[in-house]
C-alpha cells in the first residue's frame, strides 16, 4: 500500500533551519506578531518574512491557505512556504494548513515551524492525509519525498498525540489504494488476499467463496457476479479490542471491483470510473485496519461482498427473479442496480451470524444521490435517530459531508413487483431513497441501522485540502471517530 509520509518531530533548530537545501514552511497570521522563531527566522532573511506576512496577498488568504517566498535570501532552502493560521484556529483550519504543507513537500526535504501552536497535532494529520499520490502504474521513476521535520515546543508530547491519527491516515490511505486500483489489478482475488493480509495486525479474517454463499442461500449476490470471471467472494473481518462477551458493532460495503451495469449495460462514457464502484467495502477495510493499528477497544465485525457485474452468457437479465437469504425473491428490473443486491444479503448475514449492537453499510449506490447532494455530502438514511445523530456528528466533527435523507412508506410502495416480493428498482424519481428503502427490507426492526450512500464522495475529480483528486477514503474518519466515541468514550 501507499505508506504515510513519516513525520520527524523535533526542538526548534534555527541552525537546520538556515542549512535546510529544500523547503521550510512557517506559520503566521496577519495582523499578529511573529512567533519568537519566526522572528528569527526573519532576522535570517533580512525581513522578507515580516514584509511578506504584512502584504496584501497575504492578508487575503484564508486560513489554511499558503504563499511560497522562492529562494529566499540568508537561507540554503529553495522556498520558505508561509501559511496563514491564527493560534485560535480550529481544526479544520489546522488540518487545512498542514494539508497546504502536504500539497507541497520537498524531494531534499521540508521543515515545518509550528512551535508551540495548540493544535499541533492536527497540523500533523493534515500534512500527512495530503502527502498521498497513487504512483504504482506510473513507469517513469516516481518522485521522492525528502525527510520531513516538525519543529514543536514539546516533540515527544506531540507525537503522542498524533499517534491514532497516523492510524487514521494508514486506513485511509488504504481504502484510497483499492479504490484507485484499475479492475485488471483489483479482481476479486486480489481484494480477498489484500484483506487477508491484515491478519497480522490481529484482525481475524475469514474468506467466504461461491460454494460456501450457495449453501448461505446468498442468490442475490450470487446473481450479480454470474457473469464474471472473478468469483463472488464475501470477506469477514473482525476486531476484537473490546469486552469478550459483547456483541460487535457490524461494517459492511459493497465491494463491486468492477461495475459495467451488466445486461443494463452502462453509457461508454466515463465507464472507466467503474472501477469505484468499490467505494464501500474500501472504507470498511481501511476502518477494519485503523481499528487494528490504534488497537481500538471495541468489538467491530466489517463484512464486504465482492463481486463483478459483467455481461455475458451466463449473465442475469432483466426481469429475472432471484432469492435472498433472507429468504425474499427480488425481481430484478434493472442489472445496473446490483449493488442493493450485493447488499441485502450480506446485511442479513451480518445481523444473522453476529447480532450487532448497530449495523453501518457504505456504498456507491445511487447516481441519483450525487444529483440531490452534489460531491460534497454523502447520503445518509437510518431507522434510528439516535445512531444517525452520532454518526453525523462524527462526520461533522471529522470534516467530512453529510446529509441525512427521508425516507417513508410512499416511497417504499415504489418497489412493488407483479410476480415477486420486490422489485430491485423504484422508478427515477427518489432513486436513492427508494434504494435506501429496499435495503430496509433487510435490517431487523431491533437492529439500529445507517444506509451511507458515498456515490458522489468516493471519488473525486479536483483536489480537496486533504487529498489529491481521485479517491478520497470518505468514511474512514468519520466511522473511526464514530466507534472511539460510542464504545470507547469511557
Amino acid at each position: 500500500m501507499t505508506e504515510p509520509v513519516h513525520i520527524r518531530f523535533a526542538e526548534i533548530d534555527l541552525e537546520a533551519l538556515a542549512h535546510a537545501q529544500g523547503r521550510v514552511a512557517v506559520l503566521a497570521d496577519a495582523g499578529a506578531a511573529l512567533s519568537p522563531a519566526a522572528r528569527r527566522l526573519d532576522r535570517m532573511m533580512r525581513g522578507a518574512l515580516g514584509r511578506a506576512v504584512a502584504s496584501e496577498a497575504f492578508g487575503r488568504l484564508k486560513p489554511g491557505e499558503a504563499l511560497d517566498l522562492a529562494f529566499p535570501a540568508g537561507l540554503e532552502a529553495e522556498a520558505v512556504q508561509l501559511i496563514r493560521l491564527p493560534r485560535k484556529a480550529g481544526k479544520a483550519e489546522a488540518r487545512k494548513a498542514g494539508g497546504a504543507v502536504g500539497r507541497a513537500l520537498s524531494s531534499k526535504g521540508t521543515h515545518l515551524v509550528v512551535e508551540a501552536h495548540p493544535q499541533a497535532a492536527e497540523i500533523a494529520f493534515g500534512l500527512a492525509m495530503r502527502a498521498y499520490d497513487f504512483t504504482p502504474h506510473k513507469t517513469g521513476e516516481a518522485k521522492p519525498i525528502g525527510p520531513v521535520t516538525m519543529m514543536v515546543a514539546k516533540p515527544e508530547a506531540v507525537a503522542a498525540a498524533s499517534a491514532a491519527g497516523a492510524a487514521v491516515v494508514e486506513g485511509v490511505f488504504f481504502a484510497r489504494d483499492l479504490v484507485n486500483e484499475p479492475a485488471n489489478v483489483l479482481t476479486t482475488f486480489d481484494f480477498a488476499a489484500r484483506l487477508a493480509a491484515m491478519q497480522e495486525l490481529g484482525l481475524e479474517v475469514e474468506i467466504l467463496e461461491e460454494e460456501d454463499l450457495i449453501k448461505l442461500g446468498m442468490g442475490a449476490l450470487l446473481g450479480v457476479g454470474q457473469g464474471s470471471e472473478s468469483p463472488s467472494k464475501v470477506v469477514v473481518m473482525q476486531w476484537r479490542g473490546g469486552d469478550k462477551e459483547a456483541a460487535p458493532f457490524a461494517l459492511v460495503g459493497k465491494g463491486v471491483v468492477f461495475d459495467t451495469g451488466g445486461i443494463s449495460i452502462k453509457p461508454a462514457a466515463g465507464m472507466e470510473e467503474m472501477t469505484m464502484d468499490m467505494g464501500g467495502a474500501a472504507t470498511v477495510a481501511g476502518v477494519m485496519r485503523t481499528l487494528a493499528l490504534r488497537k481500538a477497544r471495541a468489538n467491530v465485525v466489517g463484512l464486504v461482498g465482492l463481486v463483478e457485474n459483467m455481461p455475458d452468457g451466463r449473465a442475469q437479465r432483466p426481469g429475472d427473479v432471484v432469492r435472498s437469504m433472507k429468504g425474499d425473491t427480488i425481481e430484478v428490473i434493472n442489472t445496473d442496480a446490483e449493488g442493493r443486491l450485493v447488499l441485502a444479503d450480506v446485511m442479513w448475514y451480518a445481523q444473522e451470524r453476529f447480532k450487532p449492537t448497530g449495523m453501518v453499510d457504505l456504498a456507491t449506490l445511487t447516481g441519483a444521490i450525487i444529483i440531490a447532494l452534489g460531491h460534497e455530502n454523502t447520503g445518509v438514511f437510518s431507522n434510528d435517530d439516535a445512531l444517525c445523530g452520532a454518526l453525523l456528528k462524527a462526520a461533522a466533527e471529522e470534516g467530512e459531508g453529510a446529509w441525512r435523507m427521508p425516507m417513508g412508506d410512499a416511497y417504499d410502495a415504489k418497489l412493488k413487483s407483479r410476480i415477486a416480493d420486490m422489485m430491485n428498482v423504484g422508478g427515477r424519481d427518489g432513486g436513492a431513497i427508494t434504494a435506501a428503502q429496499f435495503l430496509k427490507r433487510f435490517v431487523k426492526p431491533e437492529v439500529p441501522w445507517c444506509h451511507l450512500d458515498i456515490a458522489g464522495t468516493a471519488l473525486l475529480k479536483a483536489d480537496t485540502a486533504l487529498a489529491p483528486k481521485g479517491a478520497t477514503g470518505w468514511g474512514v474518519m468519520t466511522l473511526d471517530r464514530l466507534i472511539r466515541e460510542r464504545f470507547e468514550g469511557k
